[in-house]
C-alpha cells in the first residue's frame, strides 16, 4: 500500500513541478512532511542536505532517499525515483515533437515566459522552507556560508570547497 501511495505522490510532484529540483522541494515537503507525515521536518531537511551533496539533480536524489526512508527498501527508492521522472520524460517527449512546429507561436512564447518567474518563486520558497525555526541558521553556519561564497568568487575548485566546508563544520560543531 505504501508503495502505491509513494508512486502517486511522486507522480503528482513530477507532473506539477516546474523549474527543477529546488523548485519542487516545497511541494515534496508539503506532501511528505505535512500531508502524509512520513518524515519529520528535521529528517526532510537532512535528506535535502544529503541530496545537495551527492551528484545528480536534487529532486531525483531526494526522491531516491525519501523512497528508501519511507519504505525501508531499495524498491521504495526505485518507485519514487521512476515516478518523479516519468511525467517529465513523457512531457519532454511530447513537447519535443510539437515544439519544433510551434516555437514561434506567440502564445507558446508567452507561456514559457510566464514559467520563468514562477520557477524563481518556487526556488525562493524552498530556501525559506529550509530556514524554519527548528533548523534556523546560527552564526557558525553564516561564517561558513560567507567563507564559501568568497571562495567561490576566488575560483576555488568546488570539490575543495566542499571538503573545506565539511572540515569547518567538523571543527566548529
Amino acid at each position: 500500500m505504501i508503495y502505491w501511495q509513494l508512486i502517486l505522490v511522486y507522480l503528482k510532484i513530477g507532473t506539477f513541478s516546474f523549474g527543477g529540483g529546488y523548485a519542487m522541494l516545497s511541494l515534496i515537503q508539503h506532501e511528505i512532511v505535512e500531508k502524509h507525515a512520513w518524515l519529520t521536518t528535521q529528517q526532510f531537511t537532512d535528506i535535502v542536505a544529503i541530496s545537495q551533496m551527492t551528484p545528480g539533480p536534487i529532486g531525483i536524489n531526494s526522491a531516491t532517499y525519501i523512497g528508501y526512508s519511507v519504505t525501508g527498501s531499495v524498491w521504495g527508492s526505485v518507485a519514487a525515483t521512476v515516478a518523479v521522472c516519468l511525467p517529465s520524460f513523457i512531457l519532454v517527449l511530447l513537447i519535443s515533437y510539437f515544439f519544433v512546429k510551434c516555437k514561434d507561436n506567440k502564445y507558446i512564447r508567452a507561456a514559457m515566459s510566464g514559467l520563468l518567474p514562477m520557477s524563481v518563486a518556487l526556488i525562493a520558497s524552498a530556501a525559506l522552507l529550509l530556514m524554519n525555526k527548528e533548523n534556523f541558521i546560527d552564526y557558525k553556519s553564516i561564517l561558513i556560508f560567507f567563507a564559501a561564497f568568497i571562495a567561490t568568487w576566488k575560483k576555488v575548485h568546488p570539490i575543495l570547497l566542499i571538503l573545506l566546508a565539511g572540515l569547518a563544520g567538523f571543527l566548529l560543531y
